[in-house]
Order: C-alpha cells, then sequence, then structure tokens
C-alpha cells in the first residue's frame, strides 16, 4: 500500500495521458475517412506518429536533462494539448499528417517521464509489481479513451476538446507529486549487427510486427468507415482487439516459458494469419463473426512483440536486456512507419478489405522464418530462460518502459547518469536465438 500511494500520481498522470492518446488515435483516421481524406493521406497519418513517436524517444532525454523532468512534462502535454486543438482548426489531410509527428513525439516524450519516476521509485521487490500494474492501466485507460469516442462520435468539436482537456489534465499530478525527480533518462540506441547476432527471429518478428500492427492500428478504423459501421462499433472493434491481446499475453508468455518460445511465435503468426485471411474471405458485416474474427486477430498481433522481446532477453548476454530491446524498438518503429503506408495503397487498389493483406504476409512470413529457425538453431536452454513479462501494447512502448521492466533490474542493466548511454557490455559473442 505504501508503494501504491508512492506512485498513484504518477499513475493517475499516466492514465489520463493513456485516455488522451486513445481518443487522439481514434478521432483523426474515422474523421478523416468522413472528411474525404485519401486513403494515402489517412496511412500517412499513422507513419507521422511512428517518426514522431522514435523521434522523441531518441531525443527527449537529451531536453530531459537540460530543463529537468517536471518541465519537459508540462512541455510534452502542452504541445499534445495544442496538436490536437490545431487539428480542429485545420480540417486538412497535410496539416494532420504534420501533426501527427508532434503528437507522437510529445506522447513519446511525456511517457517516459513518468516511467523514469516510476523506475525511481521501485526497488527490486516491487519492480515486477510496479510494472504490472502501469502495463494495466495503459490498457484500462487508452481503452477507456477509445469508449469516450464510442459515446461522442468524432463529429463536432467535442471530442478534439475532451482529447485536450485529458493531454493538459495530465500534467498536474507530475505537477505537485512530492516524488524525487529520477536520474536521467535512457537513450534509445540501435546496434544492428549485436542484435541479429543475439535473435535474428526477434528481428524479423519486430519489423514484422510493426508492419502488420502500424497498418492494422492506423487503417482498420478505416476499413469501418469504408464498410459503413458506426463509429461506437468502429470503437469497440479496435477496442476489443486490444484487449484480447492483452489477456492473451500472459498465458501464452507463460507457454513460452516452457517450450521454445519460436514454436509460440510461430503458432500465434499463423493465428493472426488465418484470422485476416478469413476476414478476406468472408469480409462480415456488423455481426458476431466481425467481432469473433477482430478479437482473435488481436490475441495473436497484440501478443507477439511481448513473446519475441523475451526470446530476445534468453539469448541475450548478462547486462544486455535493455539494449537489445531497445533496438528491437527501433526496427519495430520502422515498421510502424512503412505498414500503413503499404496497407493504404493496398486498400487503394484492392478495396478496404486488402488492409488485411499486410497482416497476412508479414505472419505467415514470420511464421516460416520462425519454422526455418527452429531447424537450425536449438532452442535457449530452460535455466536460461527469464520469465516471461507482459509489456504495453508496442505503440506505448518507450525506451524508459524497458528501463522500468524488471528483466532490466535482474540482468544490473546500469545507464550512465550523466549520458543516459549504456556502458559497454564485455564477454563473447552473444549466442544465436
Amino acid at each position: 500500500m505504501s508503494q501504491m500511494v508512492k506512485i498513484s500520481a504518477l499513475l493517475m498522470s499516466s492514465a489520463l495521458l493513456m485516455i488522451a492518446g486513445g481518443m487522439h488515435g481514434l478521432i483523426l483516421p474515422v474523421r478523416g475517412a468522413e472528411e474525404g481524406f485519401s486513403l494515402l493521406a489517412l496511412g500517412l497519418i499513422g507513419t507521422g506518429w511512428s517518426i514522431g513517436f522514435i523521434s522523441g524517444s531518441i531525443s527527449v532525454p537529451h531536453l530531459v536533462r537540460r530543463v529537468g523532468h517536471i518541465r519537459a512534462y508540462a512541455v510534452m502535454a502542452a504541445i499534445a494539448c495544442m496538436t490536437i486543438l490545431l487539428n480542429l482548426i485545420f480540417i486538412h489531410d497535410a496539416a494532420w499528417i504534420f501533426l501527427r509527428i508532434f503528437s507522437g513525439f510529445c506522447f513519446a516524450g511525456a511517457a517516459m517521464v513518468v516511467e523514469s519516476w516510476l523506475n525511481e521509485v521501485s526497488d527490486n521487490e516491487s519492480r515486477g509489481t510496479t510494472f504490472s500494474i502501469y502495463v494495466s492501466v495503459t490498457l484500462f485507460a487508452s481503452t477507456a479513451g477509445q469508449m469516450v469516442i464510442a459515446v461522442t462520435g468524432v463529429a463536432g468539436f467535442i471530442p478534439f476538446v475532451l482529447a485536450a482537456i485529458a493531454y493538459i489534465a495530465a500534467v498536474l499530478p507530475t505537477a505537485v507529486t512530492r516524488t524525487p525527480q529520477p536520474a536521467p533518462l535512457q537513450t534509445v540506441s540501435l546496434d544492428v549487427v549485436v542484435l541479429y547476432k543475439t535473435s535474428p527471429i526477434a528481428v524479423v518478428a519486430a519489423f514484422s510486427v510493426g508492419m502488420a500492427n502500424g497498418a492494422f492500428g492506423t487503417l482498420a478504423p478505416v476499413y469501418g468507415i469504408e464498410r459503413g459501421f458506426s463509429t461506437a462499433t468502429i470503437a469497440y472493434l479496435i477496442s476489443l482487439a486490444i484487449v484480447a491481446g492483452a489477456i492473451a499475453q500472459v498465458p501464452l508468455g507463460r507457454l513460452s516459458d516452457r517450450i521454445d518460445r519460436r514454436k509460440v511465435m510461430m503458432g500465434v503468426a499463423i493465428i493472426g494469419a488465418v484470422a485476416g485471411l478469413l476476414t478476406i474471405v468472408f469480409n462480415p458485416g456488423e455481426n458476431a463473426l466481425l467481432y469473433l474474427l477482430f478479437a482473435l486477430y488481436g490475441l495473436a498481433a497484440y501478443s507477439l512483440y511481448a513473446i519475441a522481446v523475451a526470446h530476445a532477453n534468453d539469448f541475450a548476454d548478462d547486462g544486455s536486456f535493455a539494449k537489445i530491446a531497445s533496438g528491437m524498438l527501433l526496427v519495430l518503429g520502422s515498421g510502424q512507419m512503412l505498414g500503413p503506408i503499404v496497407a493504404s495503397l493496398t486498400m487503394q487498389w484492392m478495396g478496404p478489405v486488402a488492409l488485411f493483406m499486410v497482416p497476412v504476409a508479414f505472419h505467415g512470413a514470420l511464421a516460416a522464418t520462425a519454422f526455418f529457425r527452429m531447424r537450425i538453431r536449438d532452442a535457449a536452454p530452460a535455466e536460461d530462460r527469464a520469465p516471461f513479462q507482459a509489456m504495453p501494447s508496442e505503440r506505448l512502448v518507450t525506451g524508459e518502459t524497458l528501463n522500468l521492466d524488471p528483466r532490466s533490474e535482474e540482468n544490473e542493466f546500469e545507464f550512465d547518469e550523466n549520458t543516459g548511454e549504456a556502458p559497454a557490455t564485455e564477454g563473447s559473442e552473444p549466442q544465436q536465438g
């Protein structure tokens, strides 16, 4: 309970941020489609978010070292609030693409500040509990934001203003918290050679998940609009997919603790590919089959990345978990940038349901790669595997999320307090997985 009191203000701030982000992420594609934006423009809005999010993950740590956590967080929330209000003033596709870069940047920065604070107040015994609570808060708050849009719709100015209020309200808990400001933020870095040597399948999984979920997360609402679904139905479908994936993470992760994680990744990727293929074949209307297919797709698509991170951790050298996982984060981000563009062009050419061709292709490729890797490399010994840890949706994972992850503490991974950089690790070449 004393730990909960310490982090309650930070969790409240994070919840408000996620509510605003959930609303913002659903308003833009649905309202944009209703305004007649092209499919390519709607895809580029999703790409803009990913560009901003990755840019924020890289550059915000430098800002925090200059002005401190509270000021940096206030700047991020204020700019995010301004951004969504500018979305309301300038209803134009080019303006929304440009502004979405800023919202992704600010969202990454604000999330990193909260996560670093949570990391500061968590000791070895409470880190796992704190991380689990944080993951749950991000899930429920983001879903709550989407449910608000199910009630308000996207017409008029009300949804934009409500999201802006949530953004700026997120400043208040952090502004009055008495929790000491934490150490400088982690700088995300990418070492392609080390990452690929550590786990080729994890790299393929990160890129495939980025492509598939970047396309689905951005354009599934557009698919719904093109099919004539109501805003409420779209919000329910997207929320169902996300919740199904979050719920499935734990049992699938525990299964991957017991058997070769690549078998689990292959099976889950096949489920995602089959769900997408069935959606293409049946192209159902607003009925039970549609909800079932979205739930099945979400179960697979939103649980894969956490398993891939766990697999990479199994083969990482001691002390390199966060470095490996942050590299995967940048590979994931590259997929999230490209996925919406590829899917929008495919939809423009073959119709709305062609959205699911991208997840089918990349989940199929991941399943094939996992099968191939199992034939040339043995699984990690059971005694060398760290227990699986559920993670937030990959659209919300930052470098500080990885630093808060209890596996980072178990590997005794530390950062230079002046630069935020990881120290060089010593030892033999990482084992391939």
